[in-house]
């Protein structure tokens, strides 16, 4: 795993020391010696992962970190306080200011380089997100970066999986001000908890009679579900070796007992949320995409998802010998109702209209809108004569119910024409379909409109 390290510390001997190492691993190292040069560094190259010295004159790694941290260009990159400070409020004070993790010198080689690889991992992983957002759209992620874990009703829902009465009990004791807290004494049930309902963390225990935690740790990793859920270990002293496979594995953070609340806090809410941040993007991401073949007036799929779409729905009806019609339905006269009230009230008759064709529509059936004023319906599995019945149903429903426009509720009669036209045996390809299907529409429309016409041939 390749990645670009940055090393700050004003002892050169520090520097150099984790210098090789870093580089034996196959590592990039950027070096700085004080924090200014560590926060121009981040913000003007690519950075993985900061390993921050605490102790450095002028500008102290926990005002580096906060600095860091607060800026939305940089706040995504993982920090590792390394410092020969040991006491637990010195962590919490490192976590408060928001670096991922708290390292006391002298660091365990194996320790140190398994942590580093974890976050690294999440570090692309958030990279990978905030690439696929960044280039759909604008999605304000300066405004998402520094968001921070609300509080009230937007406490995290946490699982704790702990066996031992002693163990669990102190752990819900101190996270119940911070956090909802469910608790499975059983790894097993643990497991199908939280692969069936949503939380934003999982805390292991390691202290189970008979079964490895480790175990569990890797089949939530393995899980669609719950593959990019937290996960924090609580392990015992002496148990190095358990803990460095844990973040092999993908556990995110880890704690030794006993316990400090406010460290145990601190972890809690830097991993949550880390989950938050990543969850926006991953909605962002997903939200773009629905943008992209959704009409943003109507709701209903836009014509660039038509044009793929039906050839998929075509394909698979000529494959399976199945039947599939196609209605392509026109406002009449709706010129002049965006002349008389306005584009506002003919926005309004748009979407009045496109609710009332979901409501007339199956659910197998595609919905779009074609442009202007035209829709398109593609019905899998319907024959020429059940679609044309279709269609004269949404006619009528059309026409017997005024809409209602404007502020002033404006009662409006409305009707529409329709094109039918229905798969052909043989040489037909997606393009007659709509041919046939538009000619149909032209007749209706030049026939008197607030018609239905259904081309056979």
């Amino acid at each position: 795993m390749t990645a670009r390290i940055l090393v700050v510390d004003d002892v050169p001997a520090n520097v150099k020391l984790l210098e090789v190492r870093l580089l034996a691993e196959y590592f990039e190292v950027l070096t700085a010696g004080n924090g200014a040069d560590a926060i121009e560094t981040c913000e003007n190259g690519k950075v993985d992962v900061v390993l921050l010295d605490v102790m450095m004159p002028d500008m102290d790694g926990f005002e580096v970190c906060r600095r860091l941290k607060s800026d939305p260009a940089t706040s995504h990159i993982p920090v590792v306080m390394i410092t020969a400070l040991d006491q637990a409020s010195d962590r919490i004070r490192g976590l408060e200011a928001g670096a991922d993790d708290f390292l006391t010198k002298p660091v365990n080689d194996l320790q140190l380089m398994t942590r580093v690889r974890s976050l690294v991992r999440l570090k692309m992983l958030t990279d990978e997100l905030r690439l696929r957002a960044s280039t759909t759209r604008n999605i304000g992620i300066e405004e998402l970066l520094s968001r921070r874990l609300p509080a009230g009703d937007a406490m995290p829902k946490v699982l704790l999986v702990d066996e031992r009465p002693s163990s669990y009990e102190r752990i819900q004791k101190m996270l119940r001000p911070v956090a909802e807290v469910e608790l499975a004494t059983d790894p097993h049930q643990g497991f199908f908890q939280a692969a069936e309902q949503s939380y934003e963390c999982i805390i292991v225990s390691t202290s189970f009679a008979d079964f490895d935690p480790l175990r569990l740790c890797s089949q939530l990793r393995s899980m669609d579900r719950t593959r990019f859920l937290p996960i924090i270990l609580v392990a015992d002293e002496g148990e190095e070796e358990r803990i460095i496979r844990g973040l092999d594995l993908g556990v995110n953070d880890y704690l030794v007992r006993p316990i400090d609340q406010q460290e145990l806090t601190a972890r809690l809410r830097t991993q949550v949320r880390r989950k938050r941040y990543n969850d926006h993007l991953r909605a962002s991401v997903t939200q773009t995409i629905e943008m992209a073949v959704t009409d943003g007036l109507t709701g209903l799929h836009n014509r660039r998802y038509l044009d793929s779409h039906l050839h998929t729905l075509f394909d698979r009806a000529v494959a399976r010998r199945r039947a599939l019609s196609v209605m392509i339905t026109d406002l009449d006269r709706f010129k002049a109702v965006n002349d008389t009230y306005g584009h506002d009230g003919g926005d309004d008759v748009l979407r009045e209209f496109a609710r009332r064709l979901r409501k007339n529509v199956r659910g197998i059936d595609l919905a779009c809108r074609y442009g202007g004023e035209e829709f398109v319906i593609v019905m899998p599995d319907t024959e020429a004569g059940i679609a044309e019945k279709v269609a004269e149903r949404i006619r009528a429903e059309i026409a017997q119910t005024p809409f209602v426009i404007g502020k002033d509720g404006r009662s409006l009669d409305i009707t529409i024409s329709i094109g039918v036209s229905s798969l052909r045996r043989g040489a037909d390809t997606v393009e007659d379909l709509m041919k046939r299907a538009d000619l149909a529409l032209y007749e209706a429309k030049t026939g008197g409109r607030n018609r239905v016409v259904a081309k056979a041939a």
